[in-house]
């Protein structure tokens, strides 16, 4: 599934396109995705104006002119892809390709930013994992996919402190706490990998066991903060992971899976060269690659 990095890729390609623009058009080729789309969902959209697109951990949310907001989700197999002037906007030749037949491009937007040509941003998903749902802008904060979510790892607020006062008492592994949504909001399987191993903390200790006392934070969650903070930076700028099925609107790759350390890599050499050879385990029914020396 794609985490927060690729969500966050996904939302500066639609950027241009996208804020400011006027949707004249709605095809809705299927009544539902993972969910039934919202009733009454072409109306709701047409002729709408986009005045911002944001993004709260790994769902991107188009503000709408009239105190409405289109809440999407990539789920598993989930991609937009942009049209403009009859050019297809994914050039190259990819590793994983994703879907372009069209029975899996089931919700296409016509836009229109000012004067110009009109613009088809197309959803695509073969699995249908995916979702768009429809709020009120005034209460979206409590909407049930937002509400409860945690901190962004994104800035200064996510710091050893904050970290030490909610992992404290938590006897749950340090990976399931990364991947509690309800902490920090965006975090999946590969970035909480990459950022323990940066952190030299092992993925099976305690989660409690980093913490210090109430607004003080321990040298274990001050590098973890850390740790996080820098690796989600690093694959925002390199435009993501490439994995199985993550593209960036243009079509293009991204590259972060090139500076895994940790992720993927069982049985390789620890780069940091202290003898340690990756390993996996499975936690939660999802894989964990992590160094048994360096990471204590």
């Amino acid at each position: 599934m794609p985490e927060l990095p690729e969500v966050e890729t996904v939302r500066r390609g639609l950027q241009p396109v996208l804020e400011g623009a006027c949707i004249v058009k709605v095809e809705a080729r299927r009544p539902d995705l993972r969910f039934p789309l919202p009733e009454g969902f072409v109306g709701a959209l047409t002729g709408r104006h986009v005045t911002a697109l944001g993004r709260r951990a790994k769902y991107l949310i188009a503000h709408l002119e009239d105190g409405k907001a289109l809440i999407c989700h990539l789920g598993m197999s989930g991609s937009f892809r942009i049209e403009r002037s009859g050019a297809s906007s994914t050039p190259g030749v990819f590793h994983n390709e994703r879907s372009k037949l069209d029975a899996h491009d089931h919700v296409v937007f016509t836009v229109r930013n000012g004067a110009g040509p009109s613009s088809r941003i197309i959803f695509n998903d073969p699995r249908r994992f995916g979702f768009m749902l429809l709020a009120d802008e005034a209460t979206l904060d409590q909407h049930p996919m937002l509400a409860g979510l945690g901190t962004e790892p994104t800035g200064n607020e996510l710091s050893g402190a904050l970290i030490s006062d909610l992992f404290r008492g938590r006897e749950m592994p340090l990976k399931a706490a990364l991947l509690d949504q309800r902490l920090i909001a965006g975090i999946g399987n590969i970035y909480a990998c990459e950022a323990l191993w940066r952190a030299k903390l092992s993925p099976r200790r305690a989660a409690g066991s980093i913490a210090a006392k109430p607004g003080k934070a321990s040298q274990r969650a001050e590098r973890l903060a850390e740790a996080l903070r820098d690796v989600i930076a690093e694959a925002i700028e390199a435009g993501g992971s490439s994995l199985r099925d993550h593209i960036r609107t243009d079509g293009s790759l991204g590259y972060f899976q090139h500076r895994f350390k940790v992720y993927d890599r069982e049985g390789e050499p620890c780069q940091r060269e202290d003898g340690g050879v990756i390993a996996r385990v499975v936690q939660s029914g999802r894989s964990t690659f992590y160094c048994p020396v360096c990471q204590r």
